[in-house]
């Protein structure tokens, strides 16, 4: 139960089909920042529907194991240049292990949470699907799971459109039915990311230059900057060739430099192939080699027609149509029509025969 009203209509359907409801609200940030962590507000709303739906909450504290299993490998990531999602981290080893176990031990059969996603039983064999609400289906953070953790999950509003969730919780009298939805790192809130970061790396200035070497300008440090990105690159006037903003193209991890280039429709910006690692396939298996599936790149990016070409240590996608900003350390994830089969940590990105 984290306070919002995804958790709360979640709580509240299955009180309705008559389960015996425990909540139970997650701390996983120790900050005494009041204007970004609202943990102290989240329980307020969360026992205030706990009370509506009288059923019994409690506070359990997972600070340590969020920090060790999510937040360190999010810096570690950041650090080299990559693009990490916490979410996905967060998902694997907070929520649906660390939480799950948590549940388990004090004899709960099984977890429940506000995803927008579905789980199909196939005889014994669970099955991750997309939301029924494609603007807020979240199946693309929940890859990393497995047959098990899927068998003791439940999700009671994966058949259901978010603003459906907002009318429930209206009639409800519940006092978060128009709260906000969160936007920000997972359990850290929303703020401003370059200035979050910079609490835990120093400044690492590099040059900005053109794919021709060119200096137009200076980066603050690799870590604050991803693949494709437009706003915040600081480069003045006189350099452009042509109309049009500029877009991070690339980093040169080793000489600390950022490539940026013009224009959205530029090549750099593209790539037909990756190398993806650390597969986890929900299944327990790879789909078939000649398959043709589906891959989101990032949360927000379309299904690409793809092709997976299986190595010894890692996958070769190749894509139907050239991928704009694809991004070393973000999650690709592979779907079978509305099936969630799995996904993995993107590695490299390049053309036909480069990889």
């Amino acid at each position: 139960m984290s306070g919002g009203v995804d958790s709360a209509i979640a709580a509240s359907i299955l009180v309705e089909q008559g389960y015996n409801v425990e909540a139970i609200f997650m701390k996983n940030w120790d900050e005494d920042d009041k204007e970004f962590c609202t943990a102290v507000e989240d329980y307020k709303d969360a026992l205030q529907v706990c009370d509506k739906l009288n059923i019994p909450l409690r506070s359990i504290d997972l600070i340590e194991e969020y920090w060790e299993k999510v937040f360190k490998i999010f810096l570690d990531e950041c650090k080299i240049g990559r693009t990490p999602n916490p979410d996905i981290l967060c998902n694997k080893e907070i929520k649906f292990k660390a939480f799950l176990d948590y549940a388990k031990a004090f004899g709960a059969d099984q977890i429940a949470t506000g995803h927008y996603s579905m789980i199909s039983n196939q005889n014994g064999s669970f099955q991750l699907k997309r939301g029924k609400d494609d603007n807020k289906d979240q199946s693309y953070f929940l890859c990393r799971l497995n047959q098990y953790q899927l068998s003791k999950s439940i999700f009671p509003i994966g058949d259901l459109d978010k603003n459906l969730v907002r009318e429930k919780a209206e009639k409800l009298g519940f006092m978060n039915h128009n709260k906000k939805d969160s936007t920000g790192i997972c359990f850290i809130g929303e703020r401003n990311f370059k200035n979050f970061l910079k609490k835990f790396f120093s400044i690492q200035p590099g040059e900005i230059i053109k794919n021709n070497g060119q200096v137009i300008g200076e980066h603050q440090g690799l870590m604050y900057y991803t693949y494709g990105q437009r706003q915040g690159l600081g480069i003045g006037g006189g350099y452009s060739d042509y109309e049009g903003p500029w877009y991070v193209s690339d980093k040169i991890i080793e000489e600390n430099k950022l490539v940026v280039v013009q224009g959205k429709n530029n090549s750099e910006l593209y790539h037909t192939h990756l190398t993806a690692s650390n597969m986890n396939w929900i299944a327990g298996y790879p789909p078939e080699k000649n398959k043709n599936i589906t891959a989101k790149i990032r949360y927000r990016s379309k299904d690409a027609l793809c092709k997976i070409n299986y190595r010894s240590n890692d996958i070769l996608v190749e894509f139907e149509t050239p991928q704009f900003a694809v991004a070393p350390g973000q999650s690709i994830v592979f779907y079978d029509q509305d099936i969630c089969l799995g996904g993995g940590f993107i590695e490299n990105r390049g053309n036909k025969n480069i990889l």
